[in-house]
């Protein structure tokens, strides 16, 4: 399992600790599948910040859609609740909806972007790495505005491929393109990425 950004903590933890997943999920999870309204209502108010915080972090500037796939999460969550088992907790097994729903996003927009891609030559490798982009304590919000700055399917395929930690191989198997296609891609979005980063340093 990957681990990206902050809202993977509880997932972390659980697989580093061992921790076991506290009954009351367990039963929360048990009590919604028989129909109890109070429960449900306890599930939506626990989850829902943690959920649209998640999808929000992946989607930005796109926070338009953040209460549609909210709204998905949750109802692929009632439609599996019946086959939770307390494998992970709550938290963990709801942000794990919202990361294939992101994901199932990201596909779609980068199939469209890669496939209008021109065949032109590579763009070198710069000099930015995942340290900066996944570096969201020190200079978090110069990430967060350039990737917001960006044409969308630059910031989505950076956030794929640091954030998510997919390889260009696995972006292209998931987008049904090849993975020189998506290097170019990346290539493009790094090259933007740096030079905007290199505007803010400059104008400091």
């Amino acid at each position: 399992m990957k681990i990206s950004a902050e809202d993977d903590f509880p997932i972390l933890i659980e697989l580093v600790t061992g921790a076991t997943v506290p009954s009351a999920d367990v039963d929360l999870a048990r009590d919604v599948v028989a129909g109890d309204r109070k429960a449900a209502a306890e599930f939506v108010e626990r989850f829902s910040d943690p959920v649209a915080k998640y999808l929000r972090s992946r989607l930005t500037p796109r926070i338009d859609l953040v209460d549609d796939l909210t709204q998905e999460v949750f109802l692929g969550a009632w439609q599996g609740l019946k086959g939770f088992r307390g494998g992970s907790s709550l938290k963990s097994w709801m942000l794990g909806i919202a990361r294939h729903k992101v994901e199932d996003y990201y596909r779609k927009q980068l199939r469209e972007a890669l496939q209008e891609l021109p065949e032109d030559r590579e763009i070198p490798e710069p000099r930015l790495g995942a340290d900066i982009l996944m570096d969201r304590q020190r200079q978090g919000s110069w990430t967060w505005e350039i990737l917001a700055e960006l044409p969308e399917h630059y910031g989505l395929a950076l956030r794929w491929r640091y954030w998510e930690q997919r390889s260009a191989t696995e972006m292209g198997q998931l987008t049904g393109s090849t993975e020189k296609a998506v290097e170019r891609l990346l290539s493009r979005a790094r090259e933007q990425f740096r030079s905007k980063w290199r505007e803010r340093e400059e104008g400091k």
